[in-house]
């Protein structure tokens, strides 16, 4: 009971009730990426996407990026983009937990960078 209304009531967890319902009756699958989100386009256009797991708009990859955003409206299938050996893998947005950036996190801030000279 309570997965359901989470389900219908709160759209931080997954696609809510009336996404899913948009999605059964207008939505035509266009295609699936390689974290498992799934996009979407209806008749008139529109275009969304559902993610898998949890909901983070940074795990779109560059190609289905465009295609959201319409700056290209061709997705080629079995499209691989080569990674080169500086590029790193995808991190999730890391704001609000413990492993997020911090300039200051392992230096002692009591200590100045600088030395007044009047004593």
């Amino acid at each position: 009971m309570l997965t359901l209304l989470k389900k219908i009531f709160t759209w931080w967890n997954r696609d809510t009730f009336g996404t899913r319902l948009k999605t059964i009756f207008f939505g035509k699958l266009v295609g699936k990426d390689d974290f498992g989100n799934k996009y979407y386009e209806n008749k008139k256009g529109n275009r969304w996407v559902i993610y898998a797991g949890e909901i983070d708009a940074s795990k779109i990859p560059v190609e289905w990026y465009s295609w959201m955003h319409f700056t290209s409206n061709k997705i080629e299938k079995n499209h691989k983009l080569d990674k080169y050996k500086w590029q790193k893998p995808h991190k999730p947005n890391l704001t609000g937990t413990d492993s997020a950036y911090h300039p200051n996190k392992n230096k002692n801030v009591s200590e100045k960078k600088y030395k007044s000279w009047k004593n």
